[in-house]
């Protein structure tokens, strides 16, 4: 059974950091693409960051320079550093796998092969 797990949300200050975790179980992880989206109350779910089994990455213009996503497949993990955070990024930040897919096509995918339930992150302006 796949499970993805994530963690590390939390309510913080603007211009502060917060460390993401999705812990994966139950898939040979190296093979997975991972991307991290969100959701605001009210708002669509949209695409945050990705990284491939090459390590590849790929980021929302929206968190570009502020946002580092990575991966520890020792770890069966993949991270999101988020630093310079602000009020508008408070959501509900999900992760999803996808077998044999690149970074940039997560961020276009309709659908994914597995989700996590989601971690929310607040920002106080």
């Amino acid at each position: 059974q796949v499970q993805l797990v994530e963690s590390g949300g939390g309510l913080v200050q603007a211009g502060g950091s917060l460390r993401l975790s999705c812990a994966a179980s139950g898939l040979t992880f190296s093979w997975f693409a991972v991307g991290w989206f969100r959701q605001a109350p009210g708002k669509e779910r949209e695409f945050v960051a990705a990284i491939d089994w090459s390590e590849s990455t790929f980021y929302a213009d929206s968190v570009k320079g502020r946002f580092t996503i990575s991966r520890d497949n020792a770890k069966i993990t993949v991270y999101l550093q988020m630093n310079s955070l602000k009020p508008e990024d408070t959501a509900v930040y999900y992760c999803a796998a996808d077998r044999f897919t690149s970074a940039p096509r997560v961020a276009s995918m309709t659908s994914h092969n597995y989700w996590g339930q989601g971690t929310q992150v607040t920002v106080s302006s």
